[in-house]
């Protein structure tokens, strides 16, 4: 019985065909090849039929052979299409390939993604080629069965254009269409994939007359669409990514915005690389399907995960069979983007090839390189835009970031290409990391003005870690808590293990070690380590023998579940909002002792901050940024440590596997992260406060206090950490760290003036307000926005919906709570009058939140 896999596509919206009101790129009439389609407003314009060859494509074509023939005459483009490129699945990547400032102060830099799509030309009735716009949204496996039948005739590809064929080849073996309109037009196939990209970018409607087609090239598997486009300019949304930045200038004096764009035809694999499922036990990107026919008894949503195409070459099988590393037929290259400064040039392609011993695992060698793009000198048709080329490409942006993504086969999990971003300001960012983190330990932190040497690896520490994103992997926030946490100490082996056994952890650097222990560069920077080895080679592993994506899987089941019997192998998602163990910026397996080691070393650096920030001549707004940066980071140790509370750790397995997926935190680690909470929180972190910084950079010492300390009231006060310590108590009974035992440490840690009747200073007053605004925000919240409902439970995606709020003890326990600090309040024989008239507002407020009447 033969089978094939069958696409199912989904239509995606109404198919619009007018291009009739559109001026060509000279302001003239359209193209009169592609004209408005017949249907309900009444019957189809005359068309033009397919003239001889050598009439259309005339001596004075500028012709450029590939996977679709690409002709230019004067004005005119022309997309000649062989009949074997009919049907054939073509990814389509549009980037912004130059911009303007007004573009640029949105976001927009070159090499940003516009859109992408997946098209089909096929040969339609009355001598018209058809373009379809192809979703992939479900599968059939069997062309026998009856659900491929039921799944083709109950699903349709959408109709995106159609072109009249303007002329046959000579041969009759293709097709010759115009599509200069369409090239012209501002659809959503080519250009701007969505609204939502015009949105961030600040830009409203095409003008036709200030746009124009610059440039068509074909090359063997891809055509490069260049184009002129101006848009009128609007205000730039503010709604992704924590809201792009505004113009600033407002429109300006022309209200216009020029982009130039390149938009890339990739021809994807007419033989489809053989995929590999997801396993949540390892973090991979992922496309997915629903699949009909995999569970006879419902469907069942398939993820494929996203990596290159690595095989070994024909005549090096063998080689591979017996274990020796062989060079893959395609290795993976990075260009660096001709625009780069020179000095970071070899620390980014460094950051690329130290991937290479992480292939080595998977038996390849040299299987990703980085080099510099070639000149023009060099190679006169090599571009940045080309969709064969994946590049590292420099942003001269004040943005402090960088991003890895990838352009993949649908079908099955493919990397096509992938375009690095680096913007020009990530060194701001990573000198911050490393002068808050290291320089009580590393002399060559305390400065602000880092040699290129330094700077030159931490580049290179971004390179790798972008990199491992176009390699597909994800963020493993879990592999640092596999580290226990005296190792971060212990020179030999931290210099040789790392302080993280993954890059793609947000591990950053070293901040447990001590001055004392004299650890160097080598046990303070991430590396590509242990998890980064077992990742690739569970993803780019080879298997000659096996044929069939299920039995690849057995394979790489097995060796998964062996690589369970080793920690540093394990992944930590990104996206548990429960498990302590699984946290950014975080170190070792104890959140309370690496940051109480972390408060040390910031204590060394607060000491020492105005004279390694002191600039001749220079503001103080180095100061006020590294005085930022260290409470930032004194507040990422709070969060760490408070996620302990109510916390449950997850661990992937399958039914095969011994042990629990879910477990909760043990009530005597929960015990010791309150202790820290109250000794270096609760208790008034006045270290901090050192005056003669706090006077020179304009900051409030109650507002530093008030901030810190509200990191940990909001997350030991919402309502899914109560909800996590009911439920503990439901399942544990008197083991438990219940939600009663959370109120006692809170109020022992927040009211102690109460019990001793001693005075309360002013930074305590304002934490006794917090703590009592949040519980009566529990007890009378503010109304939530339609369809919103507070709930307990596990949460997130595909989980179900817990408790509201008012159908768990959460209410209760927290009206008892306030109920008893009023009768201790009232029963406090305060002296001093602020304390008296602190303690009597506070009664005030909690007898109103109780009062139903008020």
């Amino acid at each position: 019985m033969k089978k094939h896999l069958f696409t199912v596509l989904m239509v995606a919206g109404t198919v619009t065909m007018s291009y009739a009101q559109r001026p060509t790129q000279g302001g003239g009439l359209p193209n009169d090849t592609t004209r408005r389609g017949a249907g309900a407003f009444g019957a189809a314009a005359p068309r033009t039929q397919p003239k001889p060859y050598d009439q259309v494509i005339t001596n004075k074509a500028l012709t450029r052979k590939g996977m679709i023939t690409s002709h230019r005459i004067e004005d005119k483009f022309y997309f000649e299409i062989a009949d074997t490129t009919l049907n054939r699945d073509i990814l389509v990547v549009s980037r912004i390939s130059k911009s303007g400032a007004e573009v640029r102060a949105a976001q927009g830099y070159a090499g940003d993604q516009i859109g992408s799509s997946v098209i089909r030309f096929e040969k339609g009735p009355n001598n018209r080629i058809f373009m379809r716009k192809i979703s992939f949204r479900a599968y059939s496996a069997d062309s026998t069965s009856s659900m491929y039948q039921s799944l083709q005739n109950s699903s349709v590809q959408p109709i995106a254009a159609a072109f009249d064929i303007a002329a046959y080849t000579p041969s009759k073996n293709g097709s010759v269409i115009d599509v200069t309109s369409y090239i012209n037009s501002d659809n959503d196939i080519f250009f701007f994939g969505s609204p939502m990209f015009k949105s961030r970018f600040g830009i409203g409607g095409p003008q036709a007359d200030r746009s124009y087609i610059q440039d068509v090239r074909s090359f063997p598997t891809n055509v490069e669409i260049k184009t002129v486009k101006t848009y009128s300019k609007t205000a730039p949304s503010t709604g992704m990514g924590g809201g792009a930045p505004s113009f600033g200038g407002g429109a300006g004096a022309s209200g216009f915005v020029t982009l130039e764009l390149n938009t890339s035809l990739v021809i994807l694999p007419k033989v489809p690389m053989k995929a590999r499922y997801f396993d949540p036990r390892v973090g991979y990107f992922t496309v997915g399907y629903t699949d009909f026919d995999s569970n006879p008894q419902g469907v069942k949503e398939i993820e494929l995960v996203k990596r290159w195409r690595l095989e070994p070459k024909p005549q090096d099988m063998a080689k591979y069979k017996r274990g020796e590393l062989v060079e893959p037929a395609k290795p993976i290259v990075f260009y660096i983007d001709p625009a780069t400064p020179k000095k970071w040039v070899p620390y980014l392609i460094a950051g690329v090839n130290d991937w290479q011993k992480a292939f080595e695992k998977a038996g390849f060698k040299n299987a990703i390189i980085g080099k510099m793009a070639p000149t023009k000198a060099q190679d006169s048709t090599w571009s940045l835009d080309d969709a064969r080329n994946s590049a590292i490409v420099y942003k001269p942006s004040e943005i402090p970031n960088a991003s890895g993504p990838s352009i993949s086969d649908p079908r099955t999990g493919e990397i096509m290409e992938s375009h690095i971003n680096w913007y020009h300001n990530v060194m701001k960012l990573v000198r911050d990391w490393y002068f808050i983190q290291t320089a009580a330990v590393d002399k060559r932190a305390r400065t602000v003005n880092f040699s290129d040497e330094l700077m030159g690896d931490l580049i290179r520490f971004v390179s790798s870690h972008e990199v491992g994103h176009t390699l597909g992997l994800r963020h493993n926030y879990g592999s640092s808590s596999t580290v226990p946490v005296e190792n971060l100490r212990n020179k030999k082996w931290v210099e040789e293990n790392g302080h993280t056994p993954s890059i793609m952890d947000y591990a950053r650097f070293n901040y447990v070690a001590q001055p004392e222990d004299n650890i160097s560069k080598s046990g303070l920077y991430p590396r590509i380590g242990d998890y980064d080895k077992w990742a690739i080679e569970w993803g780019y592993k080879y298997f000659p023998d096996s044929k069939t994506v299920a039995s690849d899987m057995k394979i790489l089941d097995k060796m998964t579940t062996e690589s369970a019997k080793n920690r540093r192998l394990w992944f930590g998602t990104e996206t548990n909002p429960d498990d302590p163990h699984s946290q950014n910026e975080d170190l070792s397996d104890n959140a309370m002792k690496a940051s109480d080691y972390g408060i040390k070393n910031l204590k060394v650096i607060l000491a020492n901050l105005k004279t390694w920030t002191k600039q001749p001549g220079e503001s103080y707004d180095e100061l006020q940024n590294m005085y930022g940066q260290l409470t930032t980071q004194y507040g990422r140790y709070i969060g760490h440590v408070a996620k302990n509370i109510g916390g449950i750790y997850e661990n992937p397995k399958t039914v095969d596997q011994e042990g629990l997926i879910y477990e909760r935190t043990p009530a005597a680690t929960q015990k010791e992260a309150m202790e820290f909470l109250n000794r270096q929180v609760f208790t008034t972190p006045r270290w901090l406060l050192d005056q003669s910084i706090l006077d020179n950079i304009g900051e409030n010492p109650m507002n530093v206090v008030s901030r810190l300390q509200g990191i940990a009231l909001a997350r030991l006060t919402s309502t899914r950490v109560m909800g996590n310590l009911i439920a503990a108590e439901a399942t544990d009974g008197v083991t438990a760290y219940k939600i009663s035992d959370l109120f006692k440490d809170l109020n022992g840690a927040i009211f102690t003036e109460l019990k001793a009747g001693t005075p309360i200073d002013v930074y305590r007053r304002n934490l006794q307000k917090a703590y009592v605004e949040k519980l009566i925000s529990i007890v009378n919240p503010p109304a939530a926005p339609a369809n919103a409902a507070q709930t307990f439970g596990r949460g997130g995606s595909g989980a179900p919906a817990g408790l509201s709020a008012n159908q768990t003890d959460a209410i209760s326990v927290v009206k008892g709570q306030l109920r008893e600090l009023d009768k201790a309040i009232k029963a406090n024989a305060a002296t001093d009058s602020l304390t008296k008239y602190h303690l009597e507002d506070l009664s005030d407020r909690i007898e109103q939140a109780l009062d139903a009447k008020k």
